[in-house]
């Protein structure tokens, strides 16, 4: 299995990240990073998040934004 993110802008549109991650073994892997990458992330223009596995939608889109406004 192949976990990965989409990096998307508020629309929904797809964007790159300021580096790409590739692909994690397992989901908690692909969390981990998520959680330690997010304010670069938001930084690089990035609004939300979207968690696939093997090309399959998980959950999303998440917000970047909702963990700066708490």
């Amino acid at each position: 299995m192949a976990w990965e993110w989409r990096f998307e802008k508020a629309d929904g549109s797809a964007t790159e990240p300021p580096q790409d991650p590739g692909d994690f073994g397992t989901q908690g892997d692909a969390e981990s990073w998520i959680g330690e990458i997010w304010p670069e992330l938001l930084d690089g223009g990035i609004d939300q998040v979207t968690l696939l596995e093997d090309g399959s939608k998980v959950y999303g889109p998440m917000s970047l934004h909702s963990a700066v406004e708490d």
